[in-house]
């Protein structure tokens, strides 16, 4: 029979086996039926289903997201504008992330200016900011 193991299927793409069980799980690739020895046999398809998988995901995309594309790729009426619209949602949010990402290392960075790095952890700002005493200690 042709195809592939789950372990070989999972090693062509560079995922692991429990990553490939999850995504079938999840409804992105189908569970491929058993041989008569109770082997799963995938088929050689899903090597590129996979694989584009793989490379939304380290894009950004969500697995709902990326669901959506793999449907639109099978689907007549979907359109480059309905692609580049999706992609271009995935950038604004993908800039929201970093204004956010920002904004916490700005916060992060005026912790750790804070403190000095010395004494007792009991006097520590950083961990008085954390704990929300940060207005209980007053420095000498």
């Amino acid at each position: 029979m042709n195809g592939l193991t789950i372990g070989r299927l999972a090693k062509q793409v560079g995922l692991g086996i429990e990553t490939v069980r999850f995504y079938e799980r999840q409804g992105l690739i189908k569970p491929p039926p058993r041989t008569d020895s109770n082997y799963r046999i995938y088929p050689e398809e899903e090597v590129g289903r996979l694989k584009f998988i793989k490379r939304a995901k380290d894009l950004g995309f969500t697995l709902k997201e990326i669901k959506e594309l793999l449907f639109m790729q099978h689907d007549p009426h979907a359109t480059k504008a309905d692609i580049k619209k999706r992609t271009v949602e995935k950038i604004e949010d993908i800039k929201k992330k970093v204004q956010d990402l920002s904004k916490i290392q700005g916060a992060l960075e005026h912790l750790a200016g804070a403190c000095d790095g010395h004494g007792p952890l009991s006097e520590c700002p950083i961990m008085d900011a954390l704990t929300g005493h940060e207005h209980e200690h007053h420095q000498h």
